[in-house]
């Protein structure tokens, strides 16, 4: 029998860690939705009621899939640039919901850095109402970030595999076998009056792969119930032939998949986990379901979590950057530590940013050498070194090329224009 998390456990689960650590923590559904909150959130409701096009939703279902994938924690930047980690609930080996923590911040927030993100969601009038909020969220350190979510995680995992909602899972299965045995009845109704049945769909089977190509998940399920009636019409009860059949619909899912624009080391690993998972079944009850939640995740891949992925992966960035501007830093450096080319790492860190990473790194440059110019005692050489210059000359070009003025006379002024 599946099992489903037990939903009034993980509620109180989520209220206990939540009032020993003091942070904020989210417990949401399989499809990403909210189902309790621990804390009143002024800075998440407030820009979600500016812009309805920050779904909160698809985020916490990105940092999700993201734990699934490995190992059952993942930290993470929504894309207004504050921290989560989320921990996935598991039951027969699936995700059914999640815990996520946060959100905090890691570093202390620069307000020129919050001014350039928010910048891109939000109307100018706006922004001194959400900076404010963002600076009353929670600063947390690296070590403290890693262990709360490290605790999570061995919550969500004594939650995971315990019986919940029970109705709504066999309800789904109910469903899903009724349209199967509808259409293996209508290939029957064909045969008796004499017309051909192609031994396979391939026809259905294009179509099943362009509906996932444009993101219409009930198209592509009455699809995949249709082809599954016919694996199962034309196999008989070789229940090998129908998972050798079913194995082959899996390659093909993540190949429509890719083609939309997956990750691929993503789709690998997950395609890795499903082959080992398939080799465990032995009804169709058990492996109907399973597939459709495979086709459901793959196609959340490519329409949904994309460009929050990139978001994440640009704000892990400029975290690093914040961290380490001061040192000789590189693009392939940064692009290493966020597990991306450099080129790509380029390519959407120049369309996230609207610069180019060199530009970026500059600016976060000169922002902390204005706060070191404020203090007299210090030459104007070191502060050069002190933020990662190695040559002075260029240093005083890129300043005045952003404030306007030589770093003396900037110093002479006190940042006055």
């Amino acid at each position: 029998m599946k099992q489903e998390p037990d939903h009034y456990r993980i509620i109180e689960a989520v209220q206990h860690y939540s009032n020993a650590t003091g942070a904020p923590a989210i417990f949401i559904d399989d499809s990403g939705q909210a189902l309790y909150c621990s804390h009143e959130n002024d800075f998440c409701h407030y820009c979600s009621g500016l812009n309805r096009e920050m779904s909160c939703s698809h985020v916490h279902l990105y940092g999700s899939y993201q734990a699934e994938r490995f190992g059952g924690k993942y930290i993470f930047f929504c894309p207004l640039g504050v921290v989560h980690w989320a921990c996935p609930i598991t039951a027969d080996g699936i995700m059914k919901g999640a815990i996520l923590g946060g959100p905090v911040h890691m570093v202390e927030p620069e307000e020129f850095l919050l001014s350039e993100l928010f910048g891109k969601y939000f109307s100018k009038k706006s922004l001194p109402r959400i900076i404010e909020l963002a600076k009353k969220i929670p600063v947390m350190d690296t070590e403290k970030v890693n262990s709360l979510s490290e605790l999570l995680s061995i919550v969500a995992f004594h939650l995971s595999d315990f019986s919940w909602h029970q109705y709504r899972w066999e309800q789904q299965q109910q469903e899903q076998a009724a349209a199967i045995s509808q259409h293996i009845h209508r290939l029957k109704e064909m045969l008796e009056t004499g017309e051909e049945v192609s031994t396979y769909p391939i026809e259905k089977e294009r179509q099943l792969l362009s509906a996932i190509a444009v993101g219409n998940k009930s198209l592509s399920q009455k699809l995949l119930n249709e082809i599954l009636g016919h694996i199962f019409f034309s196999s008989g009860n070789d229940f090998g032939l129908i998972r050798a059949r079913v194995l082959e619909l899996v390659v093909l899912l993540s190949r429509a998949v890719l083609e939309g624009g997956a990750d691929i080391r993503q789709i690998f690993g997950l395609n890795y986990q499903y082959l080992n998972q398939i080799q465990n079944f032995q009804t169709l009850d058990e492996l109907t379901p399973w597939l459709s939640r495979i086709m459901e995740r793959f196609t959340d891949y490519v329409f949904n979590l994309t460009n929050v992925k990139h978001k994440d992966v640009i704000l892990k960035s400029i975290d690093y950057i914040q961290k380490n501007y001061m040192k000789k830093l590189t693009l392939d450096e940064v692009a290493a530590k966020v597990y991306l080319s450099p080129s790509y790492f380029s390519k959407i860190f120049k369309e996230e940013m609207n610069m180019n990473f060199n530009t970026f790194l500059n600016r976060v440059r000169i922002e902390m050498s204005r706060k070191l110019l404020s203090d007299p005692s210090i030459s104007i050489v070191d502060v050069s070194h002190i933020v990662g210059f190695e040559d002075q000359s260029y240093f005083s070009k890129v300043f005045k090329k952003i404030t306007g003025q030589s770093p003396k006379k900037y110093r002479e002024s006190r940042g006055r224009e």
